[in-house]
């Protein structure tokens, strides 16, 4: 499914907002939590940017394609500089555990798609969306429902990094 330019706007103008709530706030907050809403941004646009871009198995290039851990990793270290594995069980164990009910844009969520755990990795959008590289629906870089029959019955939890300064 590609993103439909009224989505796109709608993630555009949530992570907006997001930074622009994390300005008001008082000072001693700001200065943190503005840098956080930043770098969260760069996140989400630039996975968004690639949104079309080709599966390939053990891919970890926008020229060439991606998987789904190699489409993570690129996309955190290429928008934020932060370096993660390029294995989706590997990443499970990274940043800090989460529910499905405390996930904010630029977590990383977590399914079991080949009968074992922490086998698919995406990064959440908000309202229940995700961006992953998957094989098996169209080959590409794509944005699935999380409350989807398929993802929702495979999910297996969320992990959270502290992308401040």
């Amino acid at each position: 499914m590609r993103i439909p330019h009224p989505l796109l706007f709608a993630i555009l103008l949530a992570a907006s907002s997001l930074a622009h709530a994390q300005s008001s706030m008082p000072e001693a907050v700001s200065l943190n939590g503005a840098a956080t809403a930043d770098k969260t941004q760069d996140v989400l646009l630039y996975a968004l940017s690639l949104n079309g871009t080709q599966y390939k198995f053990g891919g970890h290039s926008e020229d060439t394609g991606f998987d789904c851990s190699g489409f993570v990793s690129h996309v955190f270290h290429r928008a934020v500089g932060l370096v993660l594995p390029h294995n989706a069980r590997a990443l499970s164990q990274e940043g800090e555990k989460i529910s499905r009910r405390e996930l904010k844009p630029g977590d990383l969520v977590f399914f079991n798609t080949l009968r074992r755990a922490f086998s698919h990795v995406g990064i959440y959008l908000g309202d229940n969306r995700f961006i992953h590289a998957s094989s098996a629906i169209r080959g590409d870089v794509m944005i699935s429902d999380l409350s989807a029959k398929y993802w929702a019955k495979r999910f297996e939890g969320g992990r959270r990094f502290a992308l401040s300064e």
